[in-house]
């Protein structure tokens, strides 16, 4: 048996702008060295920040000026892939020895996507993937990924996969990633409902891998002085709800709910072939003959030059 330290950095992005969320992470540094973890898993959107209640001035048919300043604004606040705030990364990862499993807000040109990056302590900034299909309003403000963003990396700890948020809850996805050999599940989130941990408890389950959500945890619109129309004003904007869970779906770490903290748990990937000898979902439990599917891989360019 070999036990390796996993964890979930539960915060949140600073309002005083990108800069001081980067330092916050970095301030982690010691904690992070201090429990020995090997993989540490960061929220969704936290370098780039979620805004959570903005609409960005659109209304059905037209869009106000003042969203496009809004826009402007959270455009300014991305960071570039690669860039220094990767770089800055890059050295925590190698210092601390932890494989990191980053949500940022990806600038592109004009184009903002929310993303996951993946750090390894020798190799640097390795992959990352641009969450699939964004959710709701999200639409709005990022675009949207392809099949050439969807790794599955080796690490000290194992292979590990991150899928964004409400990607979580689509099938074929999940699919995908179980056919890669993921073996530990990341899933960056600022989904903070109590529904969520059903939904990481069953994917554990039915992928039968380890899984570690990080969640963003935001204070209360009162506390940020801010308006939140809709919203009860002292109610936090995003209450965190971490967790770590094993791979028949039992929790190993967590919910850790209303504080910014290192939530660690430690894991054993040889768990993983006993766990599966009765369910291998895309193994001896699968169907080729009835099911199969196809992903295309090939990134998708909007105009392509052939000489």
């Amino acid at each position: 048996m070999t036990l390796i330290t996993v964890a979930a950095l539960q915060m949140g992005a600073s309002p005083h702008g990108t800069q001081q969320t980067l330092a916050d992470i970095l301030a982690y540094e010691s904690e992070i060295k201090a429990a020995g973890a090997r993989l540490v898993v960061l929220p969704e959107a936290l370098l780039g920040g979620y805004p959570k209640g903005e609409i960005f001035g659109a209304r059905l048919g037209y869009r106000l000026p003042e969203g496009r300043e809004s826009y402007a604004r959270y455009h300014a606040g991305a960071i570039d892939v690669p860039g220094p705030e990767t770089q800055a990364l890059a050295e925590l990862s190698a210092r601390t020895g932890a494989t990191l499993v980053l949500g940022v807000i990806e600038r592109s040109g004009s184009t903002l996507y929310c993303t996951a990056l993946y750090f390894d302590p020798d190799e640097g900034l390795v992959a990352k993937h641009r969450k699939l299909m964004p959710t709701g309003t999200e639409r709005l403000i990022w675009g949207m990924g392809d099949g050439s963003t969807l790794p599955v990396v080796d690490s000290a700890v194992g292979r590990v996969g991150a899928v964004i948020c409400w990607e979580n809850h689509m099938p074929l996805l999940r699919t995908a990633m179980y056919a890669q050999g993921v073996q530990v599940w990341c899933a960056p989130t600022v989904d903070e409902r109590d529904i969520w941990q059903c939904s990481m408890r069953h994917i554990a389950h039915e992928g039968r891998c380890f899984v570690i959500s990080a969640c963003q945890v935001q204070p209360s619109p009162r506390e940020l002085g801010v308006e939140a129309p809709g919203w009860d004003a002292d109610r936090p904007l995003i209450r965190g709800n971490s967790v770590i869970v094993g791979p028949l779906g039992d929790v190993l770490a967590g919910p850790l709910q209303g504080k910014a903290g290192l939530l660690t748990a430690q894991i054993d990937v040889d768990e993983l072939v006993r766990a599966r000898y009765d369910f291998d979902v895309v193994g001896h439990y699968a169907r080729p003959d009835v099911f199969s599917l196809q992903v295309d891989r090939q990134a998708k360019q909007a105009v392509v030059f052939r000489d």
